[in-house]
């Protein structure tokens, strides 16, 4: 099982996850943030929680690229 987890409120709107990650993020046309996509929201952080192991690699690719350290990626 892959997680992904966004601590949107913190992001600075850089576009690295969408560029590197565009199957699981994408840029908010609101505010400008980042959006986990398919992801449940549970007091400012959006959790993605799916059994598809081919995410990971550009999961963790965006959460190294991520200037505000907001994305944690865990394979449990």
């Amino acid at each position: 099982m892959v997680v992904i987890t966004l601590q949107r409120q913190k992001c600075i709107g850089c576009n690295y996850c969408v560029e590197l990650a565009p199957e699981q993020f994408q840029m908010s046309k609101k505010d400008g943030k980042s959006v986990l996509l398919n992801a449940t929201d549970k007091k400012g952080f959006h959790t993605l929680k799916s059994p598809d192991h081919s995410l990971l690699p550009n999961a963790e690719a965006a959460a190294a690229a991520c200037p505000v350290k907001i994305i944690k990626v865990k394979d449990v």
